[in-house]
């Protein structure tokens, strides 16, 4: 039983209910309790958050916790710690794990051990396939019955159709989404960085953006037959989020989310030789840029996220086709996103917030994401304004894997609470 908590005089912005008021918001026993009128509480602490925006926590619903197996890399504890520093009070972790979290007792295990931690809500996502293999479908009921929340073999695509068509009928019947890493693996095998222009220069096999394209109309069209759901992870390319488009469009039930490398970096920065910027799917080229700034803006990508792939310092340090893929991003998720989403002008706060609170919170089916009374105390406070520079060696991530680092950017998360306990304070 957490005791009452007020943060007083925010600017309260709530997408779920399309709340954007300032307001005190009243917490106590793990719940919201009420917005903007005294409850009848005594608070026992008060944080004054004049100035500050206070938002439902965020939600990360991509994010490699790499526990168990690759704990040299990150820990559910070391990541969910940066989570919170982050002002991200959920995440849902990725199955890419080694052994996969493919079983009941695997998804007990990432629960249990986020428990231990005492950081933040960690959802795991159940591999749709055993072993990650494509072979034969995961015991998906049994994943459900230990805390998955979804579904994917995210790192790879289920490549068979039959299988991902049995995998989306049957969470359907589960109310699960499938969540879609998209690559015909034929057309990117052995590349390191996106086909043009730039991988044409620099004599790199690259990964072409069709490649991407083919699944996720693939899926786009099982989900048609099946009346599944699918997300699309990560969505690199102009072709994608039009073909997302089309499908919601349509009806049907599909979703996509951007990750802030692929708004903010293209290929032109695979010149440094650098593997901070080797990802899956990779950088692309401004074209693709531009297309994934208007799908946020139209409401095509209704989600943000992170794709935290943290790896030890000695495994990035390889040579660029031996560097395996992926960068950090939990602590700099929200002000990249304000720096170079809110200050432009392509998203308003709430815009902006809805993507990385109650939209996620849709997909994964969680009951999180909004600051609705009655419901779990998961709040994010946030200094709009606040002014700093991105530094890599304070991170609390076991891994420094960034191109982000010494970036000046604008905003921060100055209070995190989770469940009703405040997990950071710099608002004293």
């Amino acid at each position: 039983m957490t005791p009452p908590l007020l943060l007083r005089n925010g600017r309260l912005i709530d997408p779920s209910r399309n709340l954007d008021t300032i307001a005190d918001l009243w917490l106590a026993n793990g719940k919201i309790v009420e917005t903007g009128i005294q409850p009848g509480l005594v608070a026992s602490r008060t944080i004054d958050c004049t100035g500050m925006i206070i938002s439902p926590g965020l939600i990360d619903m991509h994010v490699h916790l790499r526990e168990p197996g690759r704990e040299e890399d990150e820990t559910i504890h070391t990541g969910t710690a940066a989570a919170v520093a982050g002002g991200v009070t959920s995440v849902a972790c990725m199955p890419n794990t080694e052994p996969a979290l493919d079983t009941r007792a695997a998804a007990e295990f990432v629960i249990h051990q986020a428990q231990r931690a005492g950081f933040c809500n960690v959802f795991p996502i159940g591999s749709v396939t055993k072993n990650r293999e494509g072979k034969e479908l995961a015991e998906l009921g049994g994943l459900v019955e230990g805390g998955a929340v979804a579904f994917t073999d995210d790192g790879a695509p289920v490549y068979s159709a039959e299988i991902m068509r049995r995998a989306l009928e049957y969470c359907k019947m589960l109310n699960r989404t499938v969540l879609v890493h998209a690559e015909i693996l034929e057309l990117t095998q052995g590349g390191v960085m996106n086909e043009g222009f730039v991988s044409m220069q620099l004599g790199l096999r690259g990964m072409p953006a069709v490649a991407e394209d083919i699944m996720i109309y693939r899926d786009i069209v099982l989900a048609e037959l099946t009346g599944g759901r699918v997300h699309i992870l990560h969505v690199s390319t102009a072709g994608g989020v039009d073909l997302i488009r089309q499908g919601i469009a349509k009806g049907i039930r599909v979703s996509g989310e951007a990750c802030p490398h692929h708004f903010l970096l293209t290929d032109e920065c695979l010149r440094t030789f650098d593997s901070n910027y080797k990802m899956s799917p990779p950088l692309r080229t401004q074209k693709d840029v531009d297309a994934i700034l208007a799908g946020l803006k139209d409401g095509t990508l209704s989600v943000l996220a992170t794709d935290h792939a943290p790896h030890a310092p000695e495994k990035k340090e390889r040579e660029l086709d031996q560097a395996p893929n992926g960068i950090v991003g939990l602590e700099t998720f929200l002000p990249l996103c304000v720096t170079h989403l809110i200050e432009p002008g392509h998203l308003s706060w709430p815009q902006m917030l809805a993507k990385m609170t109650v939209n996620p919170a849709k997909v994964l089916g969680i009951d999180r994401g909004t600051l609705q009374p009655g419901r779990p105390a998961d709040v994010t406070v946030i200094d709009p304004q606040a002014k700093w520079a991105i530094d890599k060696s304070v991170t609390k991530s076991k891994s420094r894997n960034t191109p982000f680092d010494s970036w000046k950017v604008t905003g921060r998360a100055v209070v995190t609470v989770v469940g009703g306990d405040v997990k950071k304070n710099e608002l004293g």
